[in-house]
């Protein structure tokens, strides 16, 4: 009979046993679980609620549990269903009525919550460093490169001139953003909900500060019912990851087409790339096109985190068990990106000359007419649709903006003079926007000592 069978007459069916097991997936949860249980046997000793000799005694065949899972020499088994009673039952199998003690005190629901937080502060640290890491390789291609010009885009359409710095730069800060959140989330997986029991806490004299001093956490939980009940970390989590995802997609496209022959921005390391099965020539930015693709699996998993807890009620229900498996693969999803795109971007080589003939293009300077009119008194909307004119001018005659003479901007722009005509070079226009958080050089430049110095 399972551990908790004392009420029961016959053992389930088969088909139960299989359809209910979670120790194919919550197995990963094994040192957390015996960290959890390590804390509360210390504390249920320190009780008076089981002898100190009992403790030591549980305490050390936990850490045997440890090392023999880590060695791979555990039989996982379905009928145990999950990591927590393959460790107990271990256990007891070894210490007897002694073992059977751990229990004292503690649910399920309460020991799952507390191992999923445990293991959710380790990835949430990992994955933060796993960010950093890709800001660092970002702000270092960024460096290599200051003064690079290229075309910066809206609508996909040709814009304005930015720095290629500029334009990586924004990614940096995404990905700070997205740092912040899953440290801002980890706050609040950080409250230790041991001692909540079933639902309502326990009649036995325990000390759940103590345990939460002992496994470090921030506070204990204020309501044991929402205690067990809540998933808003791991739905939190997920979300701060699908979000980490969308912006790893958005730079994803951008490599994308920077790769491109119609682009010819950069290129990938073969390292990075492979190959197509018919056609010889073909080198594809797989590691951005299946990052872009993985994060609709990032989306996923929060959409099935929020659709599974949208219509519990309180508070425990069977149907958490399946939070593990979206939580788990935002994680694992998040880690493959991190472990791959950093190294892609370090090893990424661009063609600045290709940019700059890009970003040559004048059209991309009709802005800084319209500023400049704008400079000598003539109202903006006046002076965007005059330089608008213009650029209708240049097209029916066929003629490039910096074609035209003095005498043909003059026909819709009255105010222009010989200066007007100098307006057209991609790295003067850079130059002028200093302002900060601008794409001038010395604007790049302070963002740039910004993050190398925030980054070290």
């Amino acid at each position: 009979m399972a551990l908790w069978g004392g009420r029961f007459s016959e053992t389930g069916r088969a088909e139960l046993t299989e359809f209910s097991e979670s120790i194919s997936f919550d197995k990963r949860l094994y040192k957390h679980d015996i960290m959890g249980s390590k804390a509360h046997v210390t504390m249920l000793a320190a009780q008076g609620i089981i002898p100190a000799a009992t403790a030591d005694a549980i305490k050390a065949k936990l850490d045997e549990i440890k090392a023999m899972i880590d060695r791979g020499e555990m039989e996982f088994k379905a009928e145990l269903e999950d990591i927590h009673m393959h460790i107990e039952s271990t256990l007891i199998d070894a210490l007897g009525n002694e073992g059977a003690r751990l229990h004292s005190a503690r649910s399920r629901n309460d020991q799952v919550a507390l191992d999923i937080r445990l293991y959710l502060r380790d990835e949430l640290d990992c994955l933060i460093a796993g960010i950093r890491e890709f800001q660092r390789a970002l702000v270092g291609l960024a460096a290599e490169h200051p003064e690079v010009i290229m075309p910066g885009f809206t609508h996909l359409q040709h814009a304005q001139v930015v720095l290629f710095a500029h334009h990586l730069l924004a990614y940096v800060e995404m990905l700070d953003r997205d740092a912040e959140r899953l440290a801002d989330c980890r706050k609040r997986v950080n409250v230790m909900p041991l001692g909540s029991g079933a639902l309502a806490g326990s009649t036995l004299p325990i000390n759940r500060e103590m345990v939460c001093e002992q496994l470090n956490f921030s506070r204990v939980t204020r309501n044991s019912m929402d205690a067990v009940a809540d998933r808003d970390f791991a739905i939190e989590t997920a979300s701060a990851l699908a979000i980490f995802g969308m912006h790893v997609s958005r730079l994803s496209e951008d490599i994308i087409l920077w790769s491109s022959q119609e682009f010819g921005f950069i290129e990938l390391a073969d390292a990075f790339c492979t190959g197509s099965s018919l056609m010889p020539q073909k080198k594809n930015p797989d590691v951005a096109e299946l990052s872009r693709g993985k994060t609709a699996r990032l989306y996923g998993s929060l959409t099935s985190l929020l659709t599974l807890c949208k219509g519990l009620p309180l508070t425990y229900n069977r149907d958490l068990q399946e939070d593990k498996i979206p939580l788990f693969d935002a994680i694992d999803t998040a880690h493959a990106i991190l472990k791959v795109y950093p190294p892609m971007i370090a090893t990424m080589s661009i063609n600045p000359e290709r940019m700059r003939e890009m970003a040559s293009d004048p059209a991309l300077m009709a802005t800084d007419v319209a500023e400049k009119l704008v400079e000598i008194g003539v109202p903006f909307r006046t002076a965007h649709h005059r330089v608008g004119s213009l650029v209708k001018y240049c097209r029916e005659n066929n003629k490039a903006l910096d074609e035209v003479t003095l005498e043909e901007m003059q026909i819709t722009i009255p105010e222009a003079t010989a200066e007007f005509l100098t307006l057209f070079d991609p790295g003067e226009s850079v130059a002028k926007r200093e302002i900060t958080g601008g794409t001038g050089y010395k604007a790049v430049r302070s963002q740039l000592d910004y993050w190398i110095n925030t980054l070290k």
